[in-house]
């Protein structure tokens, strides 16, 4: 019918005024009415307020100087300003700059004690971070993530300063450096060692450009330009549209001649290749106050990161991508984790899955239940994925009993007397099947009953008459056959050890909330302070007796072939040391072993010491890790219960 345009530059703020507004078009020449309207402009925050109050008594001294020209400047520059604020509200950004802060080196000393107190600040456009303080230290670590927006008309120059805080006093400013993000490759997570100015030391961060919504870097993922160029580093990952997805037969066919037999001395670092197509979500918890979610992916696998770009308004989105990682050891876990982004502060934990690379099936389309932070308890919504992994067995075996590359940015384990408690329960019960172990040896010596010990006394001297080196993996070899009976006699069984395991764990998940919740309740700081040092102690204490736990842990689970393709390497391993101590004698073994530990720095002054064995027992999860990557089943209702109330 009509329509009229009102410049809301031209508003007094918090005034009341009428317009009367003519109706107009261009394809109608009579008159078309006109709408009367009451218009009252009002800031929406605190400091758009104060800005506006500022802006009015400028205008009204230059009102009283008759000095026109500067009060349109002022406008003009305000204008400007509220503009460019709109658009960063909108969140019309082109990529999302996902940067993790490592660590700090040789920093300057601030303070009279020859340290500093430093964190981060971070600066790109108008949008600003800062990190934790790590206190008293010139080599600071501080393992925090941030996410900050690129748009198309602001720099793309990411500014970094490190400060270093003061009580009662300015802040010292310690060094700057800059990153200019348009000469770095998008969709690739970058590991950068970045020197401070004027030799005031280093930081070091991970830094990925991602999550552009229509964005597609080639397409096909087993395209030829992922293939070649973008696995020749280490950190290289591609992303592309699923509406742009084109399966090449042939593409897919080279990538498996890559990481074919033939091929296995090739790059030892580059295992295998992940792709994972993010279909959609379904049934989100609902974040906003509308009843809705602005929903994002991320996808982690150890460091590398990559997201979707952000659903608005739906608790049902529909992503679209397909993601490819290059795959450097395979007993990595893909976390995905789903968010709610929030144009105010910092993004919202909708839920997370933990997926381990040996369990995915190729090429299946799978809804995965999320669960909470701690991978415990199921929460609201399931994620649709389709997943392929195309790996090299002979490198990942041998990437197996290589150092396990350590993930930068992890939760943080603090002290709670649950968690302490499970840990003491978990050491217990390795310490009760040595106490076990030799209970029966003891009523074997005591004749308790006499055909066990009648069995054992012959069994124990036809071994050692006849022992020699090589039967001792061949008593490990006969473990692990015995084991994989059991574990295929027991099968049916498990089922119902897990459905136990989990009430139990949900328990005392339910018992640590309550430990939060009196622990919060707590008002008086001095009290904490006192506690502080004790749960220091506790703390380390509990982190101790959880290595001893899933070190025990992990070697039962070997045996126990908790993961089968580890099983197997053990087994193959064994036989192959059988065969080897069998035809050669044991001091040219050490002699081989010795002078291959002694002069490994000599022949790469970069090595990293290893033990072979513990690198091998670092990758056989332990039971808490096991519960962690537990899939949900589509009958499994773990759900929030509600919580018990104490008993006087």
């Amino acid at each position: 019918m009509g329509h009229a345009y009102i410049d809301l530059a031209s508003l007094l703020i918090d005034r009341k005024e009428e317009f009367k507004v003519d109706l107009e078009d261009p394809h109608v020449a009579e008159d078309l009415g006109y709408l009367l309207l009451d218009l009252t402009l009002v800031p929406k925050t605190s400091d758009e307020k104060e800005e506006f109050s500022r802006a009015d008594r400028y205008f009204s001294l230059l009102d009283q100087l008759s000095l026109t020209y500067w009060k349109h400047k002022y406008l003009a520059k305000r204008n400007r300003l509220v503009e460019t604020q709109r658009s960063m509200k909108a969140q019309i950004w082109s990529s999302v700059v996902s940067l993790v802060l490592i660590e700090g080196k040789g920093l300057l000393p601030m303070d009279d004690n020859g340290l500093s107190d430093p964190y981060c600040k971070f600066r790109l456009g108008n949008e600003k971070y800062k990190s934790k303080v790590a206190g008293k230290t010139l080599n600071p670590r501080w393992l925090e993530q941030f996410d900050l927006h690129m748009y198309d008309d602001q720099t793309s120059v990411l500014e970094i300063s490190v400060w270093d805080k003061d009580v009662g006093s300015k802040d010292d400013f310690m060094g700057r450096c800059q990153v200019d993000l348009s000469e770095l490759k998008r969709e690739e997570t970058h590991h950068i060692e970045k020197e401070l100015e004027d030799g005031a030391g280093s930081v070091s961060f991970l830094l990925t450009i991602t999550g552009h919504a229509s964005h597609a870097h080639s397409p096909t993922c087993w395209g030829a330009d992922g293939l070649h160029t973008h696995l020749g580093s280490a950190g290289n990952e591609t992303i592309t549209d699923l509406a742009n997805y084109m399966p090449d037969p042939r593409e897919r066919l080279e990538v498996q001649r890559r990481y074919s037999l033939l091929r296995s001395l090739r790059n030892l670092n580059d295992v295998g290749l992940l792709q994972v197509k993010v279909i959609k979500a379904t049934g989100l918890l609902a974040a906003d106050f509308g009843g809705k979610s602005d929903p994002f992916c991320v996808l982690e696998l150890t460091n590398a990161r990559l997201q979707t770009q952000t659903i608005y308004k739906t608790l049902n989105p529909e992503w679209g991508k397909v993601f490819t990682f290059q795959v450097k050891d395979i007993h990595s876990i893909l976390e995905v984790s789903v968010y709610d982004e929030d144009r105010n502060k910092s993004a919202e934990f909708l839920g997370k899955v933990a997926i381990p690379l040996l369990r995915i099936k190729n090429g299946e389309r799978k809804a995965f239940f999320l669960k909470d932070k701690k991978l415990r308890r199921r929460t609201k919504g399931s994620i649709v994925l389709e997943m392929e992994v195309i790996y090299n067995s002979v490198k990942a075996s041998w990437r197996t009993f290589n150092p396990k590359e350590v993930k930068y940015l992890q939760m943080e384990q603090k002290f709670k007397r649950q968690i302490l408690v499970r840990n003491l329960q978990r050491v217990s019960r390795l310490v009760m099947a040595v106490v076990n172990t030799g209970r029966f040896v003891k009523s074997c010596f005591e004749w308790e009953s006499k055909t066990r010990s009648i069995t054992a006394f012959i069994m124990y001297v036809l071994m050692v008459w006849n022992f020699e080196l090589y039967m001792l993996p061949l008593v490990l070899l006969s473990i692990f056959f015995k084991y994989y009976i059991v574990r295929s006699v027991m099968e049916g069984r498990t089922d119902q050890q897990e459905v136990r395991a989990d009430e139990e764990a949900e328990e005392e998940e339910q018992e640590e909330d309550e430990d939060d919740e009196e622990r919060g309740k707590e008002k008086s700081k001095s009290f904490k302070e006192k506690l502080q040092a004790i749960q220091d102690v506790c703390q380390t204490v509990q982190n101790g007796l959880d290595e001893v736990a899933s070190l025990g842990e992990s070697v039962k689970n070997a045996f126990n072939w908790t993961v089968p393709f580890l099983s197997w390497l053990a087994v193959i391993t064994l036989a192959i040391a059988t065969v080897v101590l069998y035809f050669i004698p044991l001091r040219y073994l050490v002699l081989v072993w010795g002078i291959n530990k002694f002069t490994k720095k000599l022949r790469n002054p970069n090595a990293i010491p290893n033990n072979e064995l513990l690198d091998f027992l670092s990758r056989v999860p332990s039971d808490e890790e096991l519960i962690d990557c537990k899939e949900l089943k589509s009958d499994d209702t773990q759900q929030p219960s509600p919580k018990k109330k104490k008993t006087s």
